[in-house]
């Protein structure tokens, strides 16, 4: 079985191309945070070994149209899908080059916000909830935290 689930930001805006036969096909790359301790993550930071991985996402189609459209640098997404390997030949040096990639059989949106909201305000994503029973309830022991759009490892 070759199945694969990722939820990850994306560490830059989507790109989308079109083959030959007009099929779009977009990419991006997700940054998706190793689970560790404080400790191992500062001795893995202090050592310069990395604490993320940053898998290449394929994602064909309409699904990847709409993936270019509603998708930027720093959003959250989950996507589910298959791994793929591949191989090429680098052309100056002759190396084989392996790949290994992601493709998506579905990507579901996970952050509060479109581009075009993000844009407007600032670079901050604010959750306003809507549930009214729940109002107040949470007034006295939280504070709400500003989000400047980084990603956060």
């Amino acid at each position: 079985m070759n199945k694969v689930i990722l939820i990850g930001r994306l560490t830059k805006d989507p790109e989308l191309r079109y083959t030959q036969s007009n099929q779009a096909v977009c990419t991006f790359t997700l940054a998706l945070d190793r689970k560790m301790s404080r400790d191992k993550r500062e001795e893995a930071e202090a050592n310069n070994r990395p604490t993320a991985d940053f898998p290449r996402v394929i994602v064909w189609g309409k699904m990847g149209e709409n993936a270019s459209r509603y998708l930027f640098k720093g959003s959250q997404c989950a996507v589910d899908g298959r791994i793929q390997t591949g191989s090429y030949q680098d052309m100056e040096t002759g190396k084989t080059i392996y790949t290994t990639d992601i493709v998506a059989d579905s990507v579901e949106y996970l952050s509060n916000s479109t581009q075009n909201e993000r844009k407007d305000s600032g670079g901050t994503n604010t959750y306003h909830g809507n549930n009214n029973q729940s109002e107040g309830f949470f007034e006295d022991d939280f504070s709400e935290i500003q989000d400047d759009g980084r990603i956060p490892f």
